[in-house]
This record gives C-alpha cells, sequence and structure tokens, in this order.
C-alpha cells in the first residue's frame, strides 16, 4: 500500500497540473466548456511529460521531496518535460511545438509546481 504522504504528492501533482492548465486557458480568455477537448490536449501531455520526467529526479522520493533545499527540483522537472509536452501536444493537435509556448509553458508550470510541492512540504514534508 502507498503511504498518506505520496499518495497526496501524487494526486497533488495531478490537480496542480490541471489547476496550470485551467489558468493557462483562462489567460486566454478560453476557460469555457466548450474548450474542454482543446484543454486535454494541453493537460494530458503535460501529465505525460510531468510523469515521464520526475522520476529521474527523484520527486517521488519522499526523502528527497521532504527536504526543502531540494525544491529546485520540481522546477528542472517541470523545465524539462516542457520541450515534451510541446511536441506531445503538437503531435495530438497535428501541429508544430512552438518554442515560445513551450518556454512560457515551461515557466509557468515550473512555478505552479514549486508552489505545489512547496505547499506540500508544509503539509507533509515537516513531519517526516
Amino acid at each position: 500500500m502507498m503511504p498518506p504522504k505520496k499518495f497526496w504528492l501524487l494526486v497533488g501533482d495531478v490537480l496542480a497540473l490541471a489547476v496550470i492548465t485551467l489558468v493557462g486557458f483562462a489567460s486566454h480568455g478560453e476557460l469555457h466548456v466548450s474548450f474542454a477537448g482543446r484543454m486535454l490536449t494541453t493537460f494530458l501531455p503535460l501529465l505525460a511529460g510531468w510523469f515521464l520526467i520526475a522520476p529521474w529526479l527523484g520527486l517521488f522520493d519522499l526523502k528527497v521531496v521532504s527536504a526543502p533545499p531540494q525544491l529546485w527540483r520540481p522546477v528542472l522537472g517541470m523545465l524539462l518535460a516542457a520541450p515534451l509536452t510541446a511536441i506531445l501536444r503538437a503531435a495530438m493537435l497535428n501541429s508544430v511545438a512552438l518554442p515560445l509556448f513551450t518556454l512560457i509553458l515551461g515557466a509557468s508550470a515550473a512555478l505552479g509546481m514549486l508552489l505545489w510541492r512547496g505547499l506540500w512540504w508544509l503539509i507533509w514534508g515537516k513531519r517526516w
């Protein structure tokens, strides 16, 4: 059975990525149910990119994520996941991965994951 700390870390990652996606669409005035399909073409590749890159940086290792000096890792993880996300998204849309989109996605998602992982540490990390 998965420890509760790890469960909430994973659930929180998914929710944080969902919020990041929603904020991105809201910033373009596209936060409406009619854009749900388009949102999925960003959210699903974002999930894939994050969950493929994060384990390589120890981002699901409770000993690593419970140490505040390691909060740089989610930032790096998202910056590394952004190009993969953009390529997967472009493939889903039968389009190209725009460098500016990749940069903005990486930076905003890195900030979002930093905030989420910092919150996780405040709630769970101190109890390690």
